[in-house]
């Protein structure tokens, strides 16, 4: 595992997982006790790019099974939006779905049956990380893998501010900077 540390100060150290990382990160959610439930939270923490309270404020409600849409209620005054369900999602969706017995409104709830806190995010994120010997992970670095993996598939800028919920390109901007896709047919 290769060491990402900042080479000067006002840099920062590595704060996403590669897609390799993730596949390895979801992987290990699913062996935990509550290893249904905990691989369809990451995997959609993941593939929309939602923070820890995005997530603990989700709702059956938000989840469109018939068309395999999910209505994402953004924070920290980013822009709400529905988005797709990709067909594995839609598969651990439902297949959580069919397995909870109960009646909240929240898409996910403890074993104590009672909404998940961001706090019970963060620690479920961290112990899910220790079981795959990714050194500390913590919920933001989903979301950030999320905006790095959209821009090596070679989506534009804006297409991943308005996924991502952002309103300016500033917070957008890194994602697409450091993008490697961007420069593999420079020298043909």
């Amino acid at each position: 595992m290769p060491v990402w540390e900042a080479v000067d100060l006002h840099e920062k150290s590595k704060n996403f997982l590669t897609e390799a990382e993730v596949e390895r990160f979801l992987q290990a959610a699913k062996s935990g006790r509550h290893g249904v439930r905990d691989h369809v939270m990451m995997l959609l923490m993941y593939r929309h790019g939602l923070r820890e309270t995005e997530l603990c404020r989700l709702t059956v409600a938000a989840v469109d099974l018939e068309t395999a849409w999910i209505w994402i209620d953004r924070l920290k005054g980013s822009l709400s939006t529905h988005h797709p369900l990709a067909g594995d999602e839609l598969r651990a969706v439902r297949r959580y779905l069919r397995m909870r017995e109960s009646r909240l409104p929240w898409l996910f709830v403890t074993e104590r049956d009672g909404p998940f806190t961001r706090q019970g995010i963060y620690y479920l994120v961290r112990c899910i990380g220790a079981r795959t010997d990714l050194g500390k992970v913590h919920p933001h670095m989903l979301r950030h893998a999320c905006g790095y993996a959209l821009a090596n598939q070679g989506h534009d800028l804006r297409t991943i501010l308005d996924y991502l919920g952002h309103r300016g390109p500033k917070h957008t901007a890194v994602y697409t900077r450091t993008a490697a896709k961007r420069f593999e047919n420079l020298w043909r």
